[in-house]
């Protein structure tokens, strides 16, 4: 009724402003249609000025940060959006007969603008949920972004049958049931989207991985600092600087070495060791050590180890003229104990953690002997320069204590050896 005495309404006053009756018959509704696209503009103009306008000035002078991101992702602006898109939904019946088509799609047209206005304004709600996790002390560790992902396609997928639902005015619990029977059809079109979103899940709720954890995966010719995690891909900047992505699957279902430990950890660790010549071992004569006892590391550890040797010889009455006979220093016995010496006296070596000179399984290729400590330098270039250091000078430091380096013979041994039997 309220339609038709304002229509009523309008056809008097355009009369009233001397129109021919026949065009004020068909002006009136017209003009009442310009009446309410006015409205909507006024309103569109006031909601954008209270909302992006004067709260948008509120929110930039504050201190938090997650309300910056509301301006950052045009949330407000969004929301401003609705409110003509609802002006005139509701008052467009007062221009139109009740059963008007005009009416009809209008009012679907105002219908569908508005559903995607708002799934817009929720995908970008979630957008500042994800950002606001990333930076949140609490959720930092954990990668939540392939969670916020599946938030937003079910958001569009939701905001999708809405839509289609208006536009065939049906209702959206009707198209719903119907996809049930695609379910089947569904998972298989979204199967990797799926198992994607519980990989993700298992990965977050382990804490197996985040961005900025350095990560190993062979299978997946991965060595290098994850900088995305999202549903469907984790990418990995490798330290060649090329860029490979890793389905969040085959980290679950593969194993992949994840250096966050190590990063958090007092140290990183150095193992590695070098072959000493088996020919070159031998028992320490009276010359050699005192050729060792010049080396301020193992001073004091030459005469602590000769005097509970001779005192455990002379407790067994041994014939001390031959070699065999009681316990003796050699020379590798003291070079491990130099070498003991050596890592932890070095600046960069963490003496909390382990640290140990061991002989390894002799082989065919000599004796390895292995130096494993912890430095507390992690970025790699300091962490391969110290351990360069450390390795060059026990390579420069092995033929002083009598020991030789194995290595296989080149071709330069063999021309210097057929030399030498020439020149014999």
């Amino acid at each position: 009724m309220m339609n038709v005495d304002l229509t009523i309404w309008m056809n008097s006053l355009l009369r009233d402003l001397g129109i021919h009756p026949n065009m004020a018959d068909s002006l009136d509704r017209l003009v009442i249609l310009v009446l309410i696209v006015l409205v909507a503009v006024a309103s569109d103009l006031i909601s954008r000025f209270f909302l992006v306008g004067i709260i948008g000035r509120i929110v930039k002078k504050t201190h938090n940060k997650w309300d910056d991101m509301l301006l950052d992702h045009k949330l407000l602006y969004r929301m401003a959006l609705i409110v003509p898109a609802v002006i005139v939904y509701i008052l467009v019946p007062l221009a139109f007969a009740d059963k008007d088509s005009w009416l009809v799609w209008i009012q679907r047209g105002c219908a569908v603008y508005i559903a995607g206005v708002v799934v817009r304004f929720l995908s970008g709600a979630i957008s500042v949920m994800s950002e606001i996790s990333n930076v949140t002390q609490r959720f930092k560790n954990h990668s939540l972004k392939g969670l916020f992902q599946i938030l937003q396609v079910l958001v569009y997928f939701i905001g999708l049958v809405v839509i289609v639902a208006i536009i065939i005015g049906r209702s959206p619990t009707t198209l719903l049931a119907g996809l049930g029977a695609s379910a089947a059809i569904l998972m298989l079109v979204f199967k990797d989207t799926i198992v994607g979103f519980v990989s993700g899940i298992q990965l977050s709720a382990n804490n197996m991985l985040k961005v900025g954890d350095w990560i190993t995966a062979p299978k997946s010719n991965a060595n290098g600092v994850v900088i995305d995690v999202s549903l469907n891909t984790v990418k990995v900047r490798n330290f060649d600087n090329t860029i490979i992505t890793i389905p969040p699957y085959s980290l679950v279902s593969d194993s992949f070495q994840n250096w966050r430990g190590m990063q958090e950890s007092g140290g990183r660790r150095i193992k590695r060791s070098i072959n000493i010549d088996m020919n070159s071992v031998k028992f320490c004569t009276q010359e050699m050590l005192d050729k060792y006892r010049k080396i301020a590391l193992i001073s004091s550890y030459i005469d602590e180890t000769e005097k509970k040797l001779q005192e455990y010889n002379q407790t067994q009455n041994l014939d001390n003229s031959v070699l065999v006979n009681g316990m003796r220093q050699t020379n590798i016995g003291v070079f491990r104990a130099y070498l003991e010496q050596y890592i932890v006296n070095l600046s960069s070596t963490n003496k909390e953690l382990l640290h140990m000179v061991r002989q390894l399984q002799p082989t065919e290729k000599g004796i390895p002997i292995e130096l494993y400590f912890f430095t507390y330098e992690k970025q790699w270039e300091i962490y391969e320069r110290i351990m360069s250091d450390v390795f060059d000078h026990v390579l420069a430091i092995i033929p002083e204590f009598d020991l030789y380096v194995f290595q296989n013979p080149s071709g330069r041994d063999f021309t210097e050896f057929e030399t030498k039997v020439k020149a014999n």
